[in-house]
């Protein structure tokens, strides 16, 4: 059905606990992964006029991002090796983590884009802005999203 499968994640516990069901969905499919990570562009300060000597320069910014997408996309690449699923990872930049999304999805031949969801409504998913949602309306191929059920209990 699915072929190769495009998995975010953004370092935080509920897009880890995504791209692992991520990946159990891809073995069930013999799908191969391609695990993303995007990071916003480099900015320069606005509100200074002089640049701090402690401020990191764009290429120090690009080379801790990438160290940053290594850390954060090593888990699934770990995962998916122990059950022998071809995975490939990627850090990306961009201003619009979905429209980046999106982008390397279509471009990287991905027929589904499995991303989580923090369960958010009403108001807290408005002023939050949802990533999720962003992917939903962009996207033209299918977008599995994965909700995190919250433990009884927990916050």
């Amino acid at each position: 059905m699915y072929r190769k499968i495009l998995i975010t994640t953004d370092g935080s516990a509920v897009s880890s606990k995504t791209a692992c069901a991520g990946v159990q969905f891809a073995e069930q499919l013999g799908a191969e992964v391609l695990v993303l990570f995007v990071a916003p562009e480099y900015q320069y300060p606005i509100y200074v006029e002089i640049i701090p000597p402690s401020y990191p320069s764009e290429d120090e910014y690009r080379a801790a991002m990438q160290r940053a997408g290594q850390e954060h996309t090593q888990d699934v690449v770990a995962s998916c090796a122990r059950r022998n699923i071809r995975c490939e990872a990627i850090t990306a930049f961009h201003e619009s983590a979905a429209l980046k999304i999106v982008e390397v999805a279509q471009h990287s031949g991905c027929d589904l884009i499995f991303i989580g969801s923090h369960g958010r409504s009403g108001w807290g998913q408005l002023l939050l802005g949802s990533v999720t949602n962003k992917v939903l309306h962009n996207s033209k191929i299918p977008v599995l999203v994965h909700r995190l059920i919250k433990e009884p209990g927990s916050k």
